[in-house]
């Protein structure tokens, strides 16, 4: 779009309150709005509850945490798979004022040991083993005196604020406590402590910290709040116009944002049932929980739409439910976008940005939204929420011109915790948080992210933002999924990358993509090298690792990381 002297420079509207609760309060008012209706619905594990059981379940293990010694401010670990033990530990952390530490199933020994010192968390809940990852095995290396420890008495040499460590399940293991057994610890002591908690904690105060997968150094933990999180899990749900009858379907993981704000917590503020189908994502199982639950919304990062649409079954299973949903977590790819509206009728869909340290969503575009607007944008600045895109030299650019997104309200993290240093890095003597993303305003408000600041390539001179390549690939009849990024080159400086996986059955040549190019793009976007590929290198939550690919590109072509033109 032609540029204009209008500052990209958006305010979100006010006209709607934050919601000043807790997360504990907020789920006892949805107990009394909605208290029959169906809350959970976790299908691989065969659990159904109303907000009624949800809240006292939420209240008796809040009660049993207490018992085991943890105190308000105290840090709890949930390291587990989606599974309905999760949302308990969720809202019975919060009603006990104790701060829950997501940890990505994916962790290994070394991730979970710096987790667990780095915020010195006084418990854990796990889960005994996800995939190929034995939990207990690890636990067992990482702190053996449990073994012959008293389960909640817990003093390991390398975790040592570690005390109890609550596992799924029905087996059980030394100096461990069942997860289910923790409801009978609770006293009428912990219940008078409890009631006295609903009236000091505050919706400022921090309740919940998510680990940042950062590309380099070790992972950061963004500490958000009640009010943080909260608030935003309820104005998603406004945008998506969520009411008591509607059943969103949750295949992302709990551990992220997505599922347990966008999904949780946006339940909890709207009456709506949350639907689990299952304990990692499975396209099959999540099209099959869609058409049996009648859901009314599904979640996705675009690779899972991808698979959806792409799966044996999809033309067998009834969507007709669905209406609405969220596609977040990495850029939405026009064409899938367009697909996901034809062919799963959820023509109320919604594109949401955000990043953890903004609680996460800070840009969604509305149901209502004209449809190009929908599949071109990631929709308007959100209500309370305060946007800026500023050049390298900081200052504000214009409508349409890319720069450095910057978001300011109530979303944006307390900070890294016992990180003061990196915590001023992103957010500056203003209250700005520097995303790293690079984005455009138009002229009517909506934004369009363009990529990374650190992933744009800089090709002799011209500036290539690998999203919009992308784009351009997205159209061709054979390709899946695309994945551009940037490798050294001693002329150039860089030149493009493409990684791409074929639809089945599909066969193409590297010559064939570049000829492709050439026809329709300028030369300087035209990747140089092509890689057909099963897979890409990804999050647990669906973000495409291209710094993993440019490593393994590099090492292919025996290129120098450093080398310039």
């Amino acid at each position: 779009m032609p540029h204009t002297g209008i500052p990209s420079h958006v305010r979100g509207a006010t006209s709607q309150p934050l919601l000043r609760e807790t997360i504990g309060a907020a789920l006892a008012r949805a107990s009394t709005e909605w208290g029959a209706r169906e809350a959970l619905v976790v299908q691989h594990q065969d659990v159904r509850l109303t907000f009624t059981e949800l809240d006292r379940q939420a209240t008796r293990y809040a009660l049993g945490l207490l018992a085991l010694g943890l105190e308000p401010g105290d840090r709890v670990g949930v390291w587990a798979p989606n599974c309905w033990e999760w949302v308990i530990a969720q809202f019975a952390t919060a009603r006990a004022g104790l701060i829950q530490v997501n940890i990505n199933p994916a962790y290994r020994l070394h991730e979970l040991e710096f987790v667990l010192k780095k915020v010195g968390c006084k418990a854990l809940v796990t889960a005994a083993r996800f995939k190929s990852s034995d939990y207990l095995e690890m636990l067992l290396q990482l702190a053996p005196e449990l073994a012959a420890s008293t389960p909640g008495e817990l003093h390991a040499d390398r975790t040592p604020q570690l005390r109890a460590v609550i596992r799924l399940g029905q087996e059980k293991s030394p100096g461990m406590i069942n997860f289910e057994e923790v409801p009978a610890l609770g006293t009428a002591a912990e219940r008078a402590q409890l009631d006295e908690l609903a009236s000091v904690l505050r919706p400022d105060d921090p309740i919940n910290i998510q680990f940042t997968s950062g590309t380099t150094g070790f992972p950061k933990g963004a500490t958000l709040s009640h009010l943080n999180i909260l608030n935003n899990g309820y104005f998603v749900g406004e945008l998506m116009r969520i009411t008591e009858r509607d059943r969103i379907c949750i295949p992302v993981p709990f551990y992220h944002c997505f599922g347990m704000v966008l999904g949780n917590l946006n339940c909890i503020a709207h009456g709506a049932a949350m639907v689990i189908p299952n304990d990692g994502f499975d396209a099959g199982l999540t099209l099959r929980a869609v058409a049996a639950e009648q859901c009314t919304a599904l979640y996705g990062v675009p690779t899972m739409f991808i698979a959806e649409l792409e799966h044996p079954d999809f033309g067998s299973v009834d969507l007709s439910s669905l209406r609405t949903g969220v596609m977040a977590g990495a850029p939405c790819p026009i064409a899938i976008m367009k697909r996901v509206i034809r062919d799963m009728n959820m023509t109320g869909v919604t594109i949401a940005y955000g990043m953890t340290e903004t609680s996460p969503v800070s840009f969604q575009s509305g149901t209502d939204d004209p449809i190009e607007r929908r599949v071109s944008t990631v929709g308007r600045v959100h209500p309370h929420v305060e946007v800026k895109i500023i050049g390298v030299d900081g200052q504000v650019v214009a409508r349409g011109e890319p720069g450095e997104l910057c978001t300011r309200g109530y979303g944006v993290m307390r900070g890294y915790w016992d990180e003061p240093g990196r915590t001023r890095e992103a957010i500056d003597a203003d209250g700005w948080m520097h995303s790293g993303d690079l984005a455009t305003i138009d002229a009517d408000g909506y934004g369009n992210i363009v990529g990374r600041v650190k992933d744009m390539v800089i090709r002799g001179g011209e500036n290539i933002y690998p999203r919009e390549v992308e784009e351009f690939l997205y159209a061709h009849p054979l390709i899946q999924d695309v994945s551009i990024f940037g490798v050294p080159d001693p002329k150039f400086g860089e030149e493009l990358c493409a990684w791409i996986t074929l639809k089945p059955g599909s066969r193409c040549g590297e010559e064939e993509i570049r000829e492709y190019c050439r026809e329709r793009i300028a030369h300087y976007k035209v990747p140089r090298y092509v890689r057909f590929v099963d897979e890409f290198p990804m999050t647990v939550t669906g973000k495409i690792q291209k710094f993993v690919m440019r490593e393994r590109m590099i090492g292919e072509l025996g290129l120098s990381p450093d080398q310039t033109a």
